[in-house]
C-alpha cells in the first residue's frame, strides 16, 4: 500500500487525492471548488487522482446531515409507468414514516445517467439508493453494481436493488424482488388448463432484460409442463407501450390467427393487444383470450376486464426501504437483506376456454 492509497475499504480522503496528484491539500480544494486559478496540467492531474481513487467531495453532504432531513433516493427510468408509479409511493409513504425526504430521479433507461445519479445521491449522503427496473444482466453490469455497492456502503449508505437480481452474497446491497418467473408461470397455467394450446408471448424485447426474461422462463416452462408446443413464431417482439403492442398484434394477425391466446408482457401492452384484436374483428374472449402481467390501471378499465398478474409494487417500495435503512438502525440484520414477495393471477373477464375450432 502506498502513502496515497486509502486503506482498504475506506473513502479516500482529500490528502489521499493532494498525495496522489503531488500537490497541496489546498490546491485540490481549489479544483473541487472552481473557484481560483490552477494550472491545466495541475487540474488534469487532480481530476485524474479524484476519478483513480472514486474519491468524493463530502463537505457539502456532511452539512446536509447535519442541519437537513435525511432522503431516500429512489431511481427509474420514467415517472409515467404505472408499475414505478406505485413502487415510488410505496418507497415514499415508508421513508416518510421513517422521517426520511423521498427524492426521486429519472435516467430514461441511460446507464450513464444512472451511474451519475448514483454518484450525486451519494455525494449528498442519501441513506439508501434504491434502484428499479429490468436490466441486462451480464459481467459488465455487475461488476458496475459491485463497485457502486461498495462505494455507497464506505460512504455509509446502501445500495438497492429493487425487482432486480442479487449481485452476490459478498456485496453490500439490499434486493427485493417478486416472483417474476412464477407469476408468468400460473397465467399460462390457467391458460393451458382452459385448452389453450397456441398462446403468443407479446413482448419480447431484443434487449434481453431480466423483467422479459424472467416472464420468458415462466412462459416456456408453462408451455413445457403441459406439452405445449413452445415455437419461435409464437412469440412477437413488442416494447412495454400501448402503442407498439398494437402495431405489432397488428401486423401480426395479419400473417394469420394461428393462436387461441395472448399472454401480454405488461397491462399496457395487454391495452393495445385489445384494440389490435378489436380492431381486427376479433372478440375478447370468445375468438381470443388475453392475459396481462402487473395488475395496474388499466387492467380494470378494460372491457373486458384484464386478467392479470397481481405485483405487490407498493409493498416492493416500502420493504426496500425498511431493509436498507432498518440495516443502517439495527432493526434487520445482513441475513435479511434479499427479500422475495409473491404474485398471484387475478381472474377476471379476458379469458375464456378455447374454442373447439378456429
Amino acid at each position: 500500500m502506498t502513502p496515497a492509497d486509502p486503506a482498504p475499504g475506506a473513502p479516500a480522503t482529500l490528502r489521499d487525492v493532494a498525495e496522489r496528484a503531488g500537490v497541496s491539500m489546498a490546491t485540490v480544494s481549489r479544483v473541487l471548488a472552481d473557484n481560483y486559478p490552477v494550472a491545466q496540467r495541475t487540474r488534469q492531474r487532480v481530476l485524474r487522482a479524484i476519478r483513480e481513487l472514486d474519491y468524493v467531495a463530502n463537505t457539502h453532504a456532511r452539512a446536509l446531515r447535519g442541519r437537513g432531513t435525511p432522503t431516500v433516493a429512489f431511481v427509474l427510468n420514467d415517472v409515467r409507468g404505472a408499475s414505478f408509479a406505485q413502487v415510488a409511493h410505496g418507497v415514499e409513504e415508508e421513508a416518510a414514516r421513517r422521517g426520511r425526504i423521498c427524492l426521486i430521479c429519472t435516467t430514461q433507461g441511460d446507464p450513464e445517467r444512472e451511474l451519475s445519479v448514483v454518484r450525486t445521491m451519494r455525494e449528498q449522503g442519501a441513506g439508501a439508493v434504491i434502484l428499479i427496473g429490468g436490466v441486462v444482466d451480464d459481467a459488465a453490469y455487475r461488476e458496475q453494481m459491485t463497485g457502486i455497492a461498495h462505494s455507497l456502503d464506505a460512504s455509509g449508505s446502501r445500495l438497492v436493488l429493487c425487482g432486480r437480481p442479487p449481485l452476490g452474497p459478498d456485496v453490500p446491497a439490499t434486493c427485493v424482488e417478486y416472483d417474476n418467473e412464477g407469476g408468468a408461470y400460473a397465467v399460462v397455467s390457467r391458460l393451458l388448463a382452459q385448452g389453450h394450446r397456441r398462446i403468443l408471448f407479446l413482448g419480447a424485447d431484443a434487449e434481453g432484460t431480466t423483467t422479459v426474461a424472467g416472464r420468458m422462463a415462466g412462459y416456456r416452462r408453462a408451455l413445457a409442463d403441459y406439452d405445449a408446443p413452445a415455437e419461435e413464431g409464437l412469440v412477437q417482439r413488442a416494447d412495454f407501450n400501448r402503442a407498439d403492442a398494437y402495431e405489432r398484434l397488428r401486423g401480426r394477425i395479419r400473417q394469420g390467427v394461428d393462436f387461441t391466446a395472448v399472454f401480454a408482457v405488461t397491462d399496457i401492452a395487454a391495452a393495445g393487444a385489445l384494440a389490435a384484436l378489436t380492431d381486427s374483428g376479433l372478440t375478447v374472449p370468445d375468438d381470443v383470450s388475453l392475459v396481462g402481467y402487473d395488475d395496474v390501471d388499466p387492467a380494470t378499465d378494460l372491457r373486458p376486464q384484464l386478467t392479470t398478474v397481481h405485483v405487490p409494487y407498493e409493498e416492493l417500495g416500502r420493504t426496500a426501504v425498511r431493509l436498507a435503512l432498518g440495516l443502517r438502525e439495527g432493526e434487520s440484520s445482513s441475513a435479511e437483506q434479499h427479500a422475495l414477495l409473491g404474485t398471484h393471477v387475478v381472474i377476471r373477464d379476458s379469458t375464456a376456454p378455447a374454442p373447439v375450432a378456429r
